[in-house]
């Protein structure tokens, strides 16, 4: 009778806030139906479902000549460069014709990129001064209900100095700011990216995670549901699947590591990969896109942001078989060569839904629960063209946002077509109501 009374108690004290431990490690869990969410009745959970956004960055434009959609729902006839993104298509939100006016008559590059997701007018000189970001802002409002109020990763170290316009290179660099002086300090390492989502700490680290919590995932499974075990089976393999990855760049990166500090440099002023990141671009685009999936599955963070690569970026692309680097190719943006640069990006944020549409969350999945924005800071990379700016939309965020649309700004007036006025869209959406951001004091109007 004890030891009944004993396995009721520990049922009771499952929450959504437990954890799987072992030797400093903790693992948050996905939704599991079974595991009641903060104590609430069944119908407010499925209210309960968080919603998360996160922002994926592409420097220097886009395609002009291949990107475009027409027609809505399953019948969107997209653009050669959205291809990856057929799948998506009821789930898309097609935006052409917004600005940042801040963004727009102060020079090329830096200008264009360091307030894109603040509208924040930016000073020229050794001083940084702009705005905060808004997924800052969402950071630190609903970041409170999380144990990572943002996750705000890279795939390109950030550059240093001045640009001919005298900007600082930090504004090409950073697309998220905690204030009007500092950048987000940005993770481009996928192991410490990894480490931080599990509190992953210490000698241990060489040690897989499932092994040390292999001991409390067992118990767990005792106390759930059929359905719940298979989901956790399901979400411990992906984890394992992603571990075996990050393990085969750590010691790398170590190494690395250890060589800079022999020879008294910066691991910044090293190119790669012999700053210890991969290699291969494609590898780690696709490890931080795991890492943001994991994240939003287990409610670790619900707001990530996504610098796929850096303003003026010295990106490239072998895989492709294109010879340039990113900014050069982006000079030529009527190219074919571009336009396969293109596909590439959108075909990370075609990857990102993937995985989180294959993560169930009550009668829905993950991705229906989110929104993914995809931007570039300009829209053409030859004319370096900021005066619109093109954005994605992917995923329902909890059901407030209407998809499978086509919505065109571009013959608006300009007070109509404020890149910052979707922001106060997108924040009141997620709960976060003000009135005012950037140069918007209105939502934008259809979305």
């Amino acid at each position: 009778m004890r030891h009944a009374n004993h396995s009721h108690h520990q049922k009771q004290q499952l929450t959504r806030r437990t954890l799987l431990r072992g030797t400093g490690v903790a693992m948050a869990l996905p939704w599991l139906e079974s595991i009641p969410v903060w104590g609430a009745s069944t119908e407010a959970e499925h209210a309960a479902y968080p919603k998360r956004m996160a922002v994926l960055f592409m420097a220097n434009g886009i395609c002009p000549d291949h990107w475009w959609a027409e027609g809505s729902g399953q019948d969107m006839q997209l653009g050669e460069g959205l291809q990856p993104l057929e799948p998506f298509k009821a789930k898309l939100n097609f935006i052409k014709g917004l600005f940042n006016e801040a963004a727009v008559g102060v020079g090329i590059h830096p200008g264009q990129t360091g307030n894109l997701l603040s509208g924040a007018k930016l000073q020229k000189g050794a001083e940084l001064r702009g705005g905060i970001s808004m997924d800052q802002v969402l950071a630190n409002t609903i970041g409170r209900q999380t144990m990572q109020p943002s996750l705000v990763l890279g795939c390109e170290q950030p550059v240093t100095g001045y640009h001919e316009t005298n900007f600082s290179m930090a504004y090409s660099s950073h697309i998220s700011w905690q204030d009007a002086t500092s950048p987000v300090p940005m993770e481009t390492y996928p192991a410490l990216a990894f480490d931080s989502l599990f509190e992953n700490r210490g000698a241990m680290r060489n040690r897989s995670i499932l092994d040390r919590v292999g001991e409390h995932a067992q118990s767990l499974k005792r106390q759930v549901s059929g359905s719940d075990q298979a989901k956790l089976d399901e979400y411990l393999t992906s984890v394992r699947e992603v571990e075996k990855r990050i393990d085969r760049m750590r010691s790398i990166s170590e190494q690395a590591a250890d060589r800079a500090k022999h020879r008294a440099q910066s691991l910044f002023s090293i190119d790669r990969p012999d700053n210890g990141l991969p290699e291969d671009i494609r590898e780690h685009m696709r490890l931080m896109c795991d890492i943001i999936a994991i994240a939003f599955q287990t409610d670790k963070t619900r707001v990530a942001t996504l610098l796929m690569c850096r303003d003026i970026s010295g990106l490239i692309y072998p895989f492709l078989d294109v010879r340039l680097a990113h900014h050069l190719a982006s000079h030529r943006d009527t190219s074919e060569d571009y336009m396969k640069i293109v596909q590439y990006y959108c075909g990370q944020l075609a990857y990102l839904a993937e995985r989180l549409q294959s993560m169930p969350e009550g009668d829905s999945n993950v991705l229906d629960h989110s929104l993914l924005m995809f931007m570039s800071n300009m829209w053409s990379g030859s004319k370096h063209d900021s005066t619109k700016v093109p954005v994605l939309q992917l995923g329902g965020l909890g059901g407030t946002l209407e998809t499978g649309r086509v919505l065109d700004y571009t013959d608006k007036p300009d007070d109509q077509r404020k890149l910052c006025s979707l922001y106060l869209s997108v924040m009141r959406r997620m709960g976060v109501e003000l009135d005012s951001f950037g140069d918007a004091q209105q939502p934008l109007a259809d979305v």
